[in-house]
């Protein structure tokens, strides 16, 4: 297509934003998701926004390839195309593509369902599916329709958040796949936050030097005078703590003391160590996996459990919405791919290249490449062979096993006479 035709043809997502009043008129009554569920935020907790932006960097760290696969032989050929631009490159002029993937993931995380839009296409995606991705922008849903959504989104021409209602059919709607554990009515994460909240509003307590505690005096209130020697009685207390350095005063011994807070501070702890646990677990994580220490196997665990139904979900998505079914019948697709080696101890990675060698699975600047090392210019590092086995045409290294020269002779066991 030609640049006039290109610039003519262009289409902008805030440019088809519909009137104000219009929507229910046009598109029929608004309603909540269509999956029925009820989404709780989290934004404002220090714990889960750890979580969720330990996880979004993962994702996010995951590499995405547009490709074309042969249905013959599996192989696949790199696309070039503006959606791949988009996740690799530049998706908006404030986002780089993987900081634009962590906000999908954070996002998701955040309000539950999240809309991925296009913002700049070369042509309007509600006339035609053959449309080349320039931009691309989350947002927030905020009303939903049978075949639309009204999304919260960001016009970098005007620096304001605008609402615009678009089409479902190219609006990626990525749901959280941990719904039941995070935002669930009553998910895990919510009963440990709400007892963190509680916790907090104890050590609060503390810090204020409220004693939180009943005196039960060895009468019954029953008349006004009653209640105002009661009274007298509790700041004759207050004041004798207040007077003491030690804050310690005495009580009658017909008087009792009944301590309030502790036993409940005590529970509150077990409840959230308890909580913490089954939360770690449902998302297939550890501690471990935050401060650094996590063995192999708890890595993959995270990585299987937690990271890789991610991103499947958000490429499910991506592939609908975003390619044609025109493309999606000739091989394309967005493939995620992650580097094998980045979770093995680095002893073991020598020991994984000479067996990729041995059994011609990897040439050794493909091996160079995958550990991010220079790849050789010996032409010989370009080809699948086994270098312990001379072929037709090769010719073995000196040094190398099958060298006759380092063929190791066996002792000649000599006759007895």
């Amino acid at each position: 297509m030609k640049l006039k035709d290109r610039i003519q043809h262009a289409w902008n997502a805030f440019n088809s934003k519909d009137p104000v009043g219009e929507t229910a008129w046009t598109y029929g009554a608004g309603s909540g998701s269509p999956s029925h569920k009820t989404y709780r935020r989290y934004g404002s907790s220090s714990f889960s926004s750890a979580i969720f932006n330990r996880i979004a960097i993962d994702v996010s760290m995951t590499s995405i390839q547009h490709v074309k696969i042969d249905a013959k032989t599996d192989n696949w050929t790199p696309v070039k195309s503006g959606l791949q631009d988009c996740l690799t490159i530049e998706a908006n002029i404030d986002q780089t593509g993987f900081q634009f993937l962590q906000d999908v993931v954070y996002s998701m995380f955040d309000e539950g369902s999240v809309a991925v839009v296009p913002v700049d296409t070369t042509t309007s995606p509600s006339i035609t599916g053959s449309y080349e991705v320039n931009s691309m922008r989350v947002g927030k849903i905020t009303q939903w329709f049978p075949k639309h959504v009204t999304v919260r989104l960001y016009n970098e021409k005007t620096g304001n958040y605008e609402d615009v209602t678009l089409e479902k059919s190219f609006v990626a709607i990525i749901e959280n796949p941990l719904y039941a554990v995070i935002n669930g009515p009553n998910a895990t994460l919510s009963r440990l936050l709400t007892k963190m909240g509680q916790l907090d509003d104890l050590d609060a307590m503390l810090a204020s030097g409220k004693l939180d505690m009943l005196i039960q005096l060895p009468y019954t209130i029953k008349t006004d005078l009653q209640r105002t020697q009661a009274e007298e009685r509790i700041k004759g207390i207050e004041s004798a703590m207040a007077k003491n350095k030690h804050g310690i005063s005495y009580v009658d011994g017909s008087e009792k003391v009944i301590q309030l807070n502790r036993q409940l501070n005590s529970q509150l702890v077990d409840d959230i160590e308890n909580l913490t646990r089954q939360f770690y677990n449902q998302l297939g994580l550890t501690e471990n996996v935050f401060n650094g220490k996590a063995s192999e196997l708890e890595m993959r665990t995270y990585y299987t459990r937690t990271i890789d139904p991610i991103m499947q979900n958000i490429l499910a998505e991506f592939n609908r919405k975003f390619l044609t079914k025109t493309a999606r019948s000739q091989g394309q697709r967005l493939e995620s791919y992650r580097d094998p080696f980045s979770l093995v101890p680095i002893e073991q990675i020598a020991q994984i290249a000479d067996t990729f060698k041995r059994n011609e699975l990897a040439s050794s600047n493909e091996i160079r490449k995958i550990i991010k090392l220079k790849p050789n210019s010996s032409p010989e590092a370009d080809q699948l062979r086994n270098p312990n086995i001379a072929g037709v045409n090769q010719t073995p290294k000196q040094g190398s096993l099958t060298s006759p020269a380092e063929v190791p002779k066996l002792p000649v066991k000599m006759s007895e006479k």
